[in-house]
């Protein structure tokens, strides 16, 4: 139960031990993301343009699960880092139950609007068919996948990561097994398409859940989940949804920018908007590294404010910020000098590959300086400011970009929304020193 570590161990050592699990998880989950993308690619690259038609409302799922996760672990920490432990359990099984109805109510709301919203996007029937195909089933895992993450985020607030690494690793292996398997079809599978993927993607998730339950039962975190657990602790219950509902517009907000921002590509031509589906695949494993150190800063941050350690917030803050430049200063490389390579991985036809060539080139020019606005961001979720952090991601998704990219598009073509992301970063990351030395 003693989680004292988080407040006396060297700052460095303390980030890396806390960061390089999540690292590695999230490796293995962008390696999956990217194969299940080549194999549906493999497909027909109608059925690539189906599935970057549905990431946005599937990112959306993701975003409300991971953004409750967000608020239960900030909440978990910080009342550890307090020493109110009966207010850190009743966060946890508050969390789990909460979590596990929104997963259904999404699954519901989701499956009976993608219809309305894929008619919005193409006019093409075959796209359409392909992508309500996959989403149909995909959704059905919807409240497996919402348990799954508030089990991921409880683990991650008392710094257990390598449970939080293994259980995720175990489904997005499950899921690189089996995609191949159940879209194409080998003895027992059939071949399945498209909806082999979907259902590859829920088994894993489902195996993913699975793994944190028995840790759960046969190697218990230093919180419990329990019927006498749920109480209407009002402070809690804020706690719990101010960083949440917070976190989740942080992380829905992408969602809403990709179905904007295809809107405007749809207009020029649909390789526009399967080149943004693919840069999205993409950004998930060039920004994964900098994501690992702000899940593992954040319990660190929650936990130090808890126990009044201010200086070492402070450090722990700078510390973070100065590894994601290093980061993305190399994924800036990458994409300007093996940007063929990667953009191939998901289409060989060559029109769609210059054009992706050209994007990344473009968008890449802002990664650098984009580290200011993922850390502040991340870092202020940490320290329970929510609404702060919420106006950053506002700034990077809507209030620069949109506009940005709507008059680039006139003035430069499709090439005007990539400017507009680098553009986008150097705004935002202004805008956020200002808003965390302000907090």
């Amino acid at each position: 139960m003693n989680q004292t570590f988080m407040k006396e161990k060297n700052i460095l050592p303390l980030v890396l031990s806390m960061s390089l699990p999540m690292v590695i998880s999230m490796a293995v989950n962008s390696l999956y993301n990217i194969i299940d993308s080549y194999f549906v690619a493999k497909v027909s690259e109608n059925a690539m343009t189906a599935l970057a038609l549905v990431y946005p409302v599937q990112n959306l799922i993701n975003a409300i699960a991971i953004g409750f996760g967000i608020g239960i672990n900030a909440g978990i920490a910080y009342y550890l880092g307090a020493g109110d432990q009966k207010r850190a359990d009743t966060a946890a099984t508050m969390g789990v139950l909460l979590s596990f109805a929104q997963g259904i109510l999404l699954a519901v709301l989701c499956t009976l609007g993608m219809p309305l919203f894929l008619d919005g996007f193409s006019s093409d029937r075959e796209i359409v068919e392909l992508a309500l195909v996959y989403s149909g089933r995909a959704f059905l895992f919807s409240p497996i996948i919402a348990l799954g993450l508030c089990f991921e985020k409880i683990f991650q607030a008392v710094g257990q990561m390598k449970v939080s690494m293994f259980c995720m690793m175990c489904g997005c292996v499950a899921n690189i097994v089996l995609d191949p398997l159940m879209i194409f079809g080998m003895d027992p599978f059939p071949a399945m398409g498209i909806a082999g993927a979907a259902y590859a993607t829920g088994i894993g998730q489902c195996i993913t859940l699975a793994a944190y339950l028995l840790f759960y039962a046969f190697r218990r975190p230093p919180v419990r989940i329990g019927r006498q657990y749920l109480i209407s602790d009002s402070a809690v219950l804020k706690k719990l949804y101010t960083v949440g509902i917070s976190a989740t517009l942080n992380l829905a907000l992408p969602s809403l920018l990709i179905s904007v921002l295809n809107g405007l590509l749809a207009d020029f031509s649909d390789k526009y908007v399967l080149v943004l589906g693919v840069y999205y695949k993409l950004q998930t494993f060039i920004y994964l590294t900098a994501n690992g150190i702000i899940q593992g800063i954040r319990p660190l941050m929650g936990y130090n404010l808890g126990a009044g350690e201010h200086e070492r917030v402070k450090k722990i803050f700078r510390t973070a910020l100065t590894m994601n430049i290093g980061i993305m200063a190399l994924g800036t490389l990458l994409s300007w000098l093996i940007p063929a390579q990667l953009i191939g991985l998901f289409t060989d036809h060559t029109e769609t590959i210059t054009i992706g060539i050209t994007a990344l080139h473009i968008i890449s020019l802002g990664f650098i300086i984009s580290a200011v606005s993922i850390t502040c961001s991340g870092a202020l979720e940490g320290l329970g400011r929510g609404t702060a952090s919420l106006l950053i991601s506002l700034a990077r998704y809507v209030i620069v970009i949109v506009p940005a990219a709507f008059l680039l598009s006139r003035l430069l073509g499709p090439e005007g929304v990539w400017y507009a992301f680098c553009v986008t970063e150097f705004v935002s990351a202004g805008f956020a020193l200002l808003i965390y030395k302000k907090e």
